[in-house]
């Protein structure tokens, strides 16, 4: 396989992982699958993260992540 093919596959594994997230969390449903509700909540999250409360977000929303991975993975 070419060197361009498998950074393709690697692309197109890591961004449907990404939209696996989407769905994981709840985002599909709570939305109505509402493309631009998705859109401009990533928006939202992309100023905050550019502001100058930035590190507290990016802080929080990992600790939060962090857990729910953890509770994902113990079955609960």
């Amino acid at each position: 396989m070419r060197a361009w093919q498998v950074e393709r596959r690697k692309r197109t594994r890591h961004l449907i992982e990404l939209g696996g997230l989407i769905v994981k969390a709840g985002i599909v449903d709570l939305t109505g699958d509402d493309r631009a509700i998705i859109y401009g909540a990533m928006l939202w999250m992309a100023d905050k993260l550019c502001s100058e409360d930035g590190a507290h977000a990016r802080a929080l929303w990992q600790r939060k992540g962090t857990r729910a991975f953890e509770t994902d993975a113990n079955g609960s």
